[in-house]
């Protein structure tokens, strides 16, 4: 058997040239290694979606512009999806639960460097030590569910990993904003090192040991390939203003391609390309891109018609979302293990459709509406199509693959789900654009706005409905409610091409999945 800090269990892996063998481990252990995964993921999470509140706090006191405030940010989300995929292949190469232990402590050292941190600079280098242990932490915590779960208990399990995972990601912002009034922002930071200590100690004190899966170290040039290719791509759709993104687009095919030609001819490669070959893990895969994209889209547009357009308050729009966010988090409990008594291609064919429903009720609602009536029912059909999704696609990629893969397979799928949010983002701001200045435009030739103000409006359109009528205009509350008409016409856009997109991943669903997967061989090499 296995040892790590002097400790054996009964229920260490067995892996070897003659037997390749998985043995599960005992149920007095499955709790343990479900709650120190859900610990270990929910700081990443919790960590990611409370750090906006911080921002405002963060720029005053290091009197710093709006463009330096964003690198707090982008710092964090080029590193972790540069090094994600990497994280998980680590883990199959060196042992999942060696790198969680090493993600968590390094991530909570990060953490505790931002809390301390004196200047913009160390600040940045710590957010960045933060994303490194994050980029470990992450996918390994999911690997480590999938490994110690046998397959008929592993929906289940997945279920409860993700369901915390949302609600910890939504407590988030309320959080945050608390920590920042009472505390200060450092307050943000200086709560993780402690509950990473928790992690880490029960990680080492509890978690059964795991040995290497792979024959051989990382490939490094691999990976070094591929964290190039990713952060290019990252720059790209984040804007980066350091070169212009269609070279930045450019570099991250070449280095994509390279590593692919890396990946065909390495002994041991990091990703191994056959994996794609089997259906459940390239179709679940692409559903990840095209939903994730889809509620990333929602997500981030729709607090912008609320507040903008509608008049909400910004606690009156984060309590707009909680009827999806309490489904998916109390409900994915329960879907998770709903693919084992029904066909996942069925569930994962009706939850985006479901989900495509309320993205496309979401272009309904004009410019003065009701939360009730116009609102909740989008809120709770993508919160249901949504609960449809999450576990299961999570558990039809783990069980797609074999045990060995089990890093890997978390590493695409958590950079699949986190670059499509970015990608989508970027990719429909451009729509909203567009589609608010025609309206824009349109509608104030039709209003008989004079042609200055018009010019003068076209100009910053970008702005979208934070787009301000100039002083002086004689209608000026005729141009305001243009400008949000347009939003409005902009937003109903979005929701369709957010709809479409989770209609077409039920087509995926329906063409790649089949009653039984082939699993990839144990020892699975090149492509």
């Amino acid at each position: 058997m296995s040892t790590a800090f002097g400790m054996r269990y009964p229920c260490d892996n067995v892996a070897s040239a003659d037997s390749q063998r998985q043995v599960y481990c005992p149920k007095h252990h499955q709790p343990w290694v479900l709650g120190v995964s859900i610990l270990g993921s929910s700081l990443a999470f919790i960590e990611g979606s409370v750090i906006g509140v911080a921002l405002p706090a963060l720029q005053a006191d290091f009197a710093i512009d709006s463009a330096a405030i964003q690198w707090v940010s982008n710092a964090y989300l080029l590193v972790l999806g540069a090094f994600m995929l990497i994280g998980g292949a680590a883990g199959d190469a060196y042992g999942l639960k060696r790198m969680f232990v090493a993600g968590t402590a390094l991530f909570g050292l990060g953490a505790l460097a931002c809390g301390l941190a004196d200047s913009y600079y160390v600040l940045i280098g710590a957010r960045i030590v933060q994303a490194l242990g994050a980029a470990a932490l992450v996918p390994t915590s999911l690997a480590m569910v999938s490994r110690y779960f046998e397959k008929q208990e592993r929906g289940r399990a997945i279920g409860i990993w993700a369901g915390a995972s949302a609600l910890t990601t939504a407590m988030g912002p309320a959080l945050g904003g608390w920590l920042v009034d009472a505390f200060g922002w450092s307050a943000v930071f200086l709560i993780v090192p402690p509950l990473a200590l928790l992690a880490l100690s029960l990680a080492v004190w509890r978690v059964p040991v795991d040995t290497a899966r792979k024959a051989g170290p990382l490939d490094y040039a691999g990976a070094a390939l591929l964290a190039g290719a990713l952060l290019a791509l990252v720059i790209a759709i984040l804007g980066i203003d350091i070169l212009p993104p269609p070279i930045w687009v450019a570099l991250s095919l070449l280095l994509g391609v390279a590593f692919v030609f890396r990946q065909r001819q390495a002994q041991v490669p990091m990703l191994p390309l056959v994996l794609f070959r089997i259906p459940a893990f390239s179709g679940v895969n692409l559903m990840t891109i095209l939903l994730y994209g889809a509620l990333g889209g929602i997500v981030y547009f729709l607090p912008f018609n609320l507040i903008q357009v509608q008049g909400y308050s910004a606690l009156q729009t984060g309590a707009a979302f909680l009827p999806m966010t309490l489904l998916i988090g109390f409900g994915s409990v329960f879907a998770g293990d709903l693919i084992r008594r029904v066909s996942e291609r069925h569930v994962l064919t009706l939850g985006p459709l479901i989900a495509g429903l309320g993205f496309a009720a979401c272009a309904l609602p004009g410019s003065e509406t009701r939360y009730l009536s116009d609102w909740l029912p989008a809120v709770v059909l993508i919160g249901i199509g949504m609960t449809l999704c999450v576990a299961p696609l999570t558990t039809v990629v783990m069980n797609a693959v074999d045990d060995t893969n089990a890093g890997v397979a978390s590493g695409v799928n958590n950079t699949a789900a986190r670059l499509a949010g970015v990608l989508a983002i970027a990719l429909l701001t451009a729509v909203a654009v567009s589609a608010f200045t025609s309206a824009l435009d349109e509608q104030l030739q039709n209003g008989g706005v004079e042609q200055a103000v018009r010019e003068q409006l076209l100009e910053r359109s970008a702005l979208l409905a934070d787009l301000d009528v100039p002083e002086g205009v004689a209608s000026a509350t005729g141009v305001a409610e243009i400008i949000k008409s347009s939003y409005v016409y902009a937003f109903r856009r979005i929701a369709v091409f957010c709809s479409f997109a989770a209609m077409l991943s039920a087509l995926v669903a329906w063409f790649t999945l089949r009653p039984r997967q082939s699993r990839i061989p144990r020892r699975a090499g090149g492509s």
